[in-house]
């Protein structure tokens, strides 16, 4: 009898470490799908409302106290007047995105978000206006942000790119998309080429008696690599490769801005402001803080944001998938 009661509190025991497990897994499903969604977020922030405070702060701290007075009396009384007239829809609207690049395009992910959030209601009269930071990277990763700003101009939606520090290579290949392009006058422009660089170990394993051995199926699979040793044939096709891929870069950026002399900027070189204004690659030399600051007297400036954070697996594959890609892939 004892030896039953043994098995069946073992039997139970073990049932009940079954169900805890399963209840457990299941909460913490739960939370990670709840978790996902308080993570994911668009935020909208309107200049107009900043650029009044600042203005109201300063006035507030040199003006007179009676000047200052009759000043925001006076401006109470024009708020109160625009309110009353004011017609639904009567002021032009302009979406502010902010693009930080890196080798990967990481920033397309809520590029492409806050693309879509302004497709859902901005009209043909309104703006984007796109402050882009990006030297390039991969070429399919920059090509794809690229199309996600093409999307605007398929839309009819007038996009506006300004680069206060740097449009370069994959950079400009977004720049280009734009209706108009303005730039700070010691901004990065240009660098239109592609790049292929990979470092070989293959001498160092021989001095250390080590094979390496590689099969594909298909002659030009792989072209050069890093462990084995390279061919003079493997080089050339990859110099055909790179070839190819400029001209691809080149067809895209005339086909957005045709007045270009491609002979004279799709070298590889970048200027910066002043001189990329000469060359037609920039229209105007502007900050962007000029340019918005401008618009806000007649527009309604608002600033979309869309963030959705990565979980510590995310990270830790995202940064091992960069530090391989940054040896092998092709750039612009």
């Amino acid at each position: 009898m004892s030896e039953f009661f043994i098995d069946y509190g073992l039997f139970f025991a073990k049932t009940m470490t079954i169900v805890v497990a399963a209840v457990l897994v299941i909460a913490a499903g739960v939370m990670a799908s709840r978790r996902s969604r308080v993570l994911e977020k668009l935020e909208v922030k309107k200049l107009n409302d900043k650029f009044e405070f600042m203005q109201k702060l300063l006035q507030s701290h040199t003006l007179p106290k009676k000047q200052w007075k009759k000043v925001a009396k006076a401006d109470k009384a024009r708020k109160k007047l625009e309110q009353k007239q004011k017609q639904p829809d009567s002021r032009k609207q302009v979406f502010v995105l902010d693009f930080h690049g890196d080798i990967k395009a990481t920033a397309a992910i809520s590029l492409r978000e806050e693309i879509t959030a302004i497709l859902t209601m901005a009209k043909p009269e309104d703006e984007v206006v796109v402050r882009l930071d990006n030297s390039g990277g991969i070429v399919h990763e920059h090509g794809l942000a690229a199309s996600q700003l093409r999307r605007l101009r398929d839309a009819k939606i007038p996009l506006t790119v300004a680069v206060d520090k740097v449009a370069a290579s994959g950079g400009y290949m977004m720049a280009c998309v734009a209706n108009k392009i303005i730039a700070a006058p010691f901004a990065v422009i240009g660098s239109i080429g592609v790049l292929a660089q990979l470092p070989n170990f293959n001498t160092l394993l021989n001095r250390h008696g080590v094979e390496f051995e590689q099969e594909t199926a298909g002659e030009y699979k792989r072209t050069i690599t890093m462990f084995g040793k390279n061919t003079e044939k493997e080089r050339a096709k990859l110099r055909e490769q790179i070839e190819e891929m400029h001209d691809l870069f080149k067809d895209f950026i005339i086909q957005h801005r045709p007045q270009l002399d491609l002979d004279q900027v799709a070298t590889g070189e970048h200027w910066y402001g002043t001189r990329a204004l000469q060359l037609e690659l920039v229209d105007a030399l502007q900050t962007s803080d000029d340019y918005l600051l401008a618009k806000s007297k007649d527009a309604d400036i608002y600033e979309i944001s869309y963030s959705a954070k990565k979980t510590v697996t995310e990270k830790l594959l995202s940064s091992i998938e960069l530090a391989w890609e940054r040896f092998g892939l092709r750039r612009v």
